[in-house]
């Protein structure tokens, strides 16, 4: 899965083993979300899309809780304010519970790479709701990165069909970009008022609320599952989402976040390389031209102004 929250970054010198540090961090975050589209669409057939999202946030949520409640004073960090829990309802609401189940409906329809390829239009949806939200440059480089990026989805839209693809799942990974780009929108002022761990142990605690009545529908499918359907459940939980965030949280501290950004265009050639080796599902060659045309736009949007 493609995660890129964007709180506010303190980059420290570049050096020794706080570089080396960061940049573990950042892998291990970008391989687990490449995984977490493998482990989707392997639990798909006996997992429906809101009870898979509530198991993963309901394994994240108990695993957070305790480097949470390790720290001094943990219920003083959570906020107060009315804005405050505002905010943090809705992009638990609108991102982790949201785009989880539009995610993993997209996974029936099409293959973990295609899924993770479209995914990856979220970083340019941010930019441009960022632009618009919150006052920042909108540059030629990103209307034209938006451009190309439309005519890579254009191009997998008009390929999908067959093998492991239709236009109903391509429609979904849109969708799910959207959601993550709203949620990412609305964790940015969030964050003024809660640090990075707790935003995301309330959100995950906030998310698993919303999916309370997909409970009952959830154990019926779990008793009926196999044992490696629940392990992927529980992968999804503790590694992508509790220690898949905070390994990006640590990053993010310690690394200029446009710089650390750019690692995350390794997401779908990971999810497409894991997808082919443990699924057996690769993209057609068009699928794989429409991904590389998205990615391109998302890079071109992404050019600093001179």
């Amino acid at each position: 899965m493609t995660e890129l929250a964007d709180p506010p970054s303190r980059p420290t010198a570049q050096h020794g083993g706080a570089d080396v540090a960061s940049a573990v961090a950042a892998l291990v975050a970008v391989v687990l979300w490449a995984s977490a589209f493998v482990a989707i669409r392997d639990a798909g057939p006996h997992l429906s899309p809101a009870p898979m999202a509530l198991l993963r946030l309901v394994v994240a949520a108990a695993a957070l809780t305790i480097p949470v409640f390790a720290r001094r004073r943990p219920l003083d960090r959570i906020p107060r304010s009315p804005r405050a829990l505002l905010l943090v309802t809705a992009y638990a609401v609108l991102w982790l519970a949201g785009y989880t189940v539009a995610l993993n409906t997209a996974e029936l329809h099409v293959d973990a790479g295609t899924a993770a390829l479209l995914v990856n239009l979220a970083p340019l949806l941010v930019a441009f709701g960022a632009a618009g939200l919150f006052g920042e440059l909108l540059t030629r480089a990103l209307l034209l990165g938006a451009g190309v990026s439309l005519a890579g989805v254009a191009i997998i839209a008009v390929s999908s069909g067959g093998g492991h693809r239709d236009g109903l799942g391509v429609l979904l990974c849109v969708l799910a970009a959207v959601l993550y780009a709203a949620g990412v929108l609305v964790q940015k002022p969030a964050l003024r008022y809660v640090d990075p761990l707790t935003a995301i142990w309330l959100g995950c605690v906030i998310g698993t609320v919303a999916l309370l009545p997909w409970t009952p529908q959830l154990i019926s499918e779990l008793s009926a599952a196999p044992a490696r359907v629940i392990a992927d459940g529980i992968y999804l939980g503790l590694f992508p989402t509790a220690l898949g965030f905070t390994a990006w949280s640590y990053a993010l501290h310690r690394t200029a976040a446009s710089r650390l950004t750019a690692s995350t265009y390794a997401v779908p050639a990971l999810s497409i390389l894991l997808s082919w080796v443990l699924l057996a599902e690769i993209p057609t060659a068009w699928g794989l031209l429409g991904g590389a045309v998205c990615l391109l736009g998302v890079a071109l949007s992404r050019r600093a102004p001179r």
